[in-house]
């Protein structure tokens, strides 16, 4: 098998021992694995010749974090995942037996205990998301382009154990190397530190002529927050990474692309939440929004 790098962004996260241990004692194949503690304090990790820690003296943000990662990875592939997450035995060989060039894959998702590190199995696993329609008729509420879970099809689909997902949550990821050179490093610029990190890779792959796969024939389990650890980040710093996520791609701003976004909303359609007229909303040819865009003011209907 070919050498998986695994890149853990960490920002003060309690779990992030449990998680690189669980790496360790799963994988059947070649890994290394790359924490990146962004700023102190550093945990004590499992003492193991495949972790190469990466510590940041002052945090610089999650993008940063899986750059730096990836930067320094020796693997032929390439795996992201949060630092609260545990895998199925032999998740590396399955997800790696399945995996062309130009695509992402995502492991089936399911809920983690992370008290008893279980999945919790109590809940169906989240095999299919779609990106929601960004404008409500609320002018209070600023227009965003995020993936949500898509449960209808993922009933509808569930014995299709290799498929295509327009988007995903962004906890864990596989890709090539070569598909990461077409993709990062992630922008740090105009997305800030943190916001929008799976609509930027899984939107340049599916517009760039690659595919966004979900294999369900292995999974791994995402501790879903709610502590205050981790990344912060600021308000403003959010808005103005979501709005340039949604004006760059909604309005076909991507100059290498090698197809429109309308291209991705048929090839799903239909698609939850999206109405027939979605066009109307587009404005190709605007200038494209600063600081304060002019989509944080408009209201619709």
């Amino acid at each position: 098998m070919p050498l998986l790098s695994c890149v853990i962004p960490s920002r003060n996260e309690r779990y992030l021992p449990e998680t690189v241990a669980d790496l360790l004692h799963n994988a059947v194949g070649d890994i290394e694995i790359l924490p990146v503690l962004d700023g102190p304090p550093f945990v004590p990790l499992p003492d193991d010749p495949r972790v190469k820690v990466i510590r940041h003296d002052t945090p610089q943000g999650m993008r940063p974090s899986i750059n730096d990662g990836v930067a320094q990875a020796q693997g032929d592939y390439l795996l992201k995942c949060d630092a609260h997450c545990s895998f199925a035995p032999g998740f590396d060989r399955v997800l790696l037996d399945e995996i062309d060039a130009n695509w992402v894959v995502v492991p089936r998702r399911y809920s983690l205990n992370p008290v008893t590190w279980e999945r919790d199995l109590r809940d169906p696993p989240r095999d299919a998301h779609y990106l929601c329609f960004p404008f409500t008729h609320r002018p209070d509420k600023p227009p965003v382009l995020r993936g949500l879970t898509w449960k209808e099809r993922a009933r509808a689909r569930a014995e299709i154990l290799l498929d295509e997902d327009m988007t995903s949550q962004g906890s864990c990821w596989v890709m090539s190397r070569p598909q990461w050179g077409r993709i990062g490093p992630l922008d740090r610029e105009h997305y800030g530190p943190f916001v929008s990190e799976f609509q930027e890779i899984g939107m340049t792959t599916w517009l760039g002529d690659g595919r966004v796969m979900v294999n369900k024939k292995t999974w791994y389990a995402h501790w879903y927050k709610r502590e205050g650890q981790g990344y912060a980040v600021s308000a403003r710093q959010n808005r103005e990474g979501l709005a340039y996520n949604l004006d760059y791609w909604f309005n076909d701003r991507w100059a290498g692309r090698q197809w429109d976004f309308e291209w991705l909303i048929k090839r799903f359609w239909p698609v939850p939440s999206w109405p027939e007229n979605w066009r109307d909303w587009q404005h190709k040819d605007e200038a494209r929004p600063t600081a304060r865009p002019a989509f944080d003011q408009m209201a619709v209907g």
